[in-house]
């Protein structure tokens, strides 16, 4: 039997976190692409911030700010091979991410723009926007990231099942978002959400059928730290900040 792996657990990158040079923490972040503009780099605002996203307090305890982003994105030579890529977050003291067109600071997830390298190899997800109306209450689904840092081999996510805590179609809390119920921890801020169909093994068939995946939002934190209820950010949101982050004035041209 040949050697298998599942697509998203290269498609998520490990992100550390860093502020002068120094790592405050890690997160996850991955590359989605709308039907229309381009592919960018999505995670959350407390991410690239350094701040939680309602109260504004500083989330690492030394009180450092973030300036740059290291992600692990794979080499274009080798899968399994993965290579450090610098973000940095700030050019001339202004953001170098786009929030959403509507929500702006109100919603926790940005897109940045990927350097342009011809070492790597970018696995985008095709953002949807009406994947949440496919799911419903109770139905299992994988946060695909890296809880507390944890890699598998040298930079491959891991998985967390959970299953869906809230009505898909009605936005909780009045946001673009629904609840889940998942044992996620921090490292997975910024993680794909999906709805995953690995291969169907039988007695007579080492497989059938082709893995697929749908990508279904962005995770972004537990709704409190007692909870396992956590928050994920549907795809059409994703989907409004990709568009109007590809077409943004000040980016260039693909």
């Amino acid at each position: 039997m040949g050697f298998h792996v599942s697509q998203p657990s290269f498609q998520s990158l490990f992100v550390e976190v860093l502020a002068l040079g120094q790592p405050i923490s890690t997160a996850t972040a991955f590359v989605g692409k709308a039907d229309v503009g381009r592919a960018l780099l999505l995670t959350n605002r407390h991410v690239v911030t350094g701040r939680h996203q309602d109260t504004g307090q500083m989330l690492s305890s030394t009180g450092a700010i973030p300036d740059e982003l290291r992600i692990w994105p794979n080499a274009r030579t080798e899968l399994g091979q993965f290579v450090p890529v610098h973000m940095p977050l700030l050019t001339d003291g202004q953001p170098n991410w786009f929030e959403h067109p509507t929500l702006g600071e109100h919603a926790d997830l940005v897109a940045l723009q990927l350097p342009d390298r011809a070492d790597i190899a970018i696995y985008p997800y095709r953002v949807l926007a009406l994947t949440h109306m496919s799911i419903e209450p109770a139905q299992v689904l994988s946060v695909v990231g890296f809880p507390f840092g944890e890699k598998t081999g040298p930079s491959f996510a891991v998985w967390a099942t959970g299953f869906v805590a809230s009505e898909p179609e009605i936005d909780h809390g009045g946001r673009p978002v629904f609840l889940i119920d998942c044992r996620s921890r921090p490292g997975q801020s910024g993680s794909p959400v999906i709805l995953h169909q690995g291969f169907r093994k039988t007695r007579e068939h080492a497989a059938e059928d082709e893995p697929s995946s749908e990508l279904l939002g962005i995770y972004s934190g537990r709704i409190n730290s007692e909870s396992d209820l956590g928050v994920v950010w549907k795809s059409h949101a994703i989907e409004e900040l990709l568009v109007a982050a590809s077409f943004a004035a000040s980016w260039s041209a693909p």
